[in-house]
């Protein structure tokens, strides 16, 4: 009996394949230098059972974003990797799939996966803004032994990207000297105001990658997550500056990281898997105009 091919939300074989497909998705289930709660390897899984479930008709942007195409890219094999090997094996896919003119997609993991795409996108776009939504900076130099913990997930790449960050609400004071105040916007700085997002934009190059940890959101909303910060943005507050992002800048692909989900609780996959798929609906907005 031939077996039965798994697709990004079980949408059809002819939506899935990879000539055709506008998106490549690609889980990286490591989890190898998180420090609190585990399970981001675990992840994908999540997500994708989440996304069969979901309604493939967006109401906000009236489109059915999957009719584009999603070729699901074979997961990643790093959950045994060092993290200096996996970064290596990331930044090499990465380097590949720029290559193939579709946007590529990814899904974590903890924050660290990111760091070989960041570094494999920052070769390709010389003047690449990075939108970083996160509770945490993510700008140590290096942590428990190595540079390539999910603490250090930004470090590497604000050295060569405009980078930008919003939803800040945690770090170490080692951290504090790296900061460019001038594109931190902090949670308890916007949580009751929205001037801030036009305000980023306008510090924002022309092409634009996103990297999101889900812990951006507050924590009522995403507690599943290796390290839950209350204080977070709210669904809607984040789905307004994404979808604005997304108009106005050439978004060049994006990551989506720290799902850790509990089986007890299934409302954060679902989530994660509804964020994906409006981010994808609003990449398709711009297109389409």
């Amino acid at each position: 009996m031939k077996e039965k091919i798994q697709t990004y939300a079980g949408i059809p074989a002819k939506y899935s394949n990879y000539d055709s497909a506008s998106v490549l998705l690609t889980s990286i289930p490591f989890d190898g230098t998180s420090t609190w709660g585990k399970g981001a390897d675990e992840g994908f899984k999540a997500f994708m059972d989440a996304s069969a479930n979901m309604e493939l008709y967006d109401i906000e942007t009236q489109s059915e974003p999957y009719k584009r195409g999603v070729f699901l890219e074979k997961p990643l094999k790093v959950k045994k990797s060092t993290p200096e090997e996996m970064v290596e094996l990331v930044y090499k896919t990465a380097v590949q799939q720029i290559k193939s003119g579709k946007l590529p997609t990814y899904f974590g993991g903890e924050h660290s996966v990111s760091i070989g795409v960041l570094r494999a996108f920052a070769q390709k776009y010389k003047n690449l803004t990075v939108v970083q939504l996160d509770a945490h900076t993510d700008l140590r130099q290096e942590y428990m032994g190595t540079k390539f913990n999910h603490a250090c997930a930004l470090a590497e790449a604000q050295k060569y990207t405009n980078l930008i960050q919003v939803g800040i609400r945690s770090m170490d004071i080692s951290e504090k000297k790296y900061l460019q105040k001038e594109k931190v916007y902090f949670a308890h700085h916007i949580m009751d105001n929205d001037y801030w997002m036009e305000e980023s934009l306008k510090k924002m190059t022309d092409k634009v990658y996103i990297t999101l940890d889900l812990d951006v959101f507050d924590s009522s909303l995403m507690p599943s997550t290796g390290t839950p910060e209350p204080g977070g943005m709210q669904w809607y507050q984040v789905l307004q500056y994404l979808r604005m992002i997304f108009l106005r800048k050439k978004v060049v692909g994006f990551d989506i990281v720290e799902l850790a989900p509990n089986p007890h609780n299934q409302a954060p996959d679902f989530l994660a898997a509804k964020l994906y798929y409006k981010m994808l609906a609003y990449y398709f907005e711009r297109s389409a105009k």
